[in-house]
Parts: C-alpha cells; structure tokens; sequence
C-alpha cells in the first residue's frame, strides 16, 4: 500500500506533458499517438499539440479499479495502429508495467511515453519524465478536487 502521496495538479500536469513532448521531439513525424485510456488521455492531447500530431487513438486495458487488482483486459484495442510503427503510446503513468506489458504487446513496434514512472515499470517504457518512489501514490487532478484545509494552528487546537 502506498505510504507517500504527491498531488499533482491541473499545472503541474500540463508542464510535465509538455516536457515529456520536448523529451519526444526527435522522433516526428509521427504517424499518430495511442492514448492508454483513462489516464493518458489528456497527456497524449497535450503531447498532440506541441508535436503537431491529427491522430489519436486509444487503447483501454481494465487492470484493476479502486478495489482490486485483476488479470489485464483488453477491452478497447488501438484499431488504426497496426504494429505500432510510426506511432507514439501516451500513458500518464507506468506503475509496475502490468498495463504497459500488454500494450507493448499489442504495438511492439510503437515508442512508449509515460508522464511519471515507478521503479517497477520503468523499464517497460521508452521515455518519461519523473520518476517517483514505488510506495508513491500519485494524486492526479482529474480524480481530486480543491476544499478547504483547517489551517495548522486550528488543526493543533483541535487534537
């Protein structure tokens, strides 16, 4: 279980995908980019942009939800992406490369991009750009929301 939490925000996010797609510059053209749905889906637009990059296509791979882990399901395969040749795979993060084993196997051929990567996974992908501990558990915006933090003083008056 995690034991370490990093929040990342809207910011936060958008300037790390726009360094991951610095860090990709060298391969254009491109023929595309295939998102892993869900969390590479708004990295893989952003990276799109600054790349120049009309196709995008998906790939949904079901590995676990809040609850459990299960057995890797494709459940949406990357229709227009052939082998993978020519094309860029999106991922916000690779984590102990279960979901990036099975995309690799469906586009052998493609380049694997994640935002944030994990020791255990790390070496299933080609580029990312930060590298957090593996009892880290990423906070990304799309599953947070802003409320109101009880300044410390209120916090140490209360307990």
């Amino acid at each position: 279980m995690a034991t370490h939490y990093y929040t990342v925000t809207w910011d936060q996010l958008h300037r790390d995908a726009r360094a991951l797609a610095w860090r990709l510059m060298g391969l254009r053209p491109l023929a595309g980019i295939v998102a892993v749905t869900r969390g590479g889906l708004i990295p893989a637009a952003i990276i799109a942009r600054e790349l120049d990059v009309r196709l995008i296509e998906s790939v949904s791979v079901l590995t676990y939800d809040e609850e459990e882990r299960g057995e890797p399901r494709v459940t949406k395969p990357p229709v227009a992406a052939g082998d993978g040749t020519g094309f860029l795979i999106v991922d916000d993060l690779v984590d102990t490369g279960t979901t990036a084993r099975v995309v690799r196997g469906l586009l052998p051929r493609a380049h694997f991009a994640c935002v944030y990567a994990k020791p255990a996974g790390k070496d299933m992908v080609d580029s990312f750009v930060t590298e957090v501990s593996q009892d880290t558990w990423i906070l990304f915006p799309w599953d947070t929301e802003p409320q109101f933090s009880v300044p410390l003083v209120k916090r140490e008056k209360q307990g």
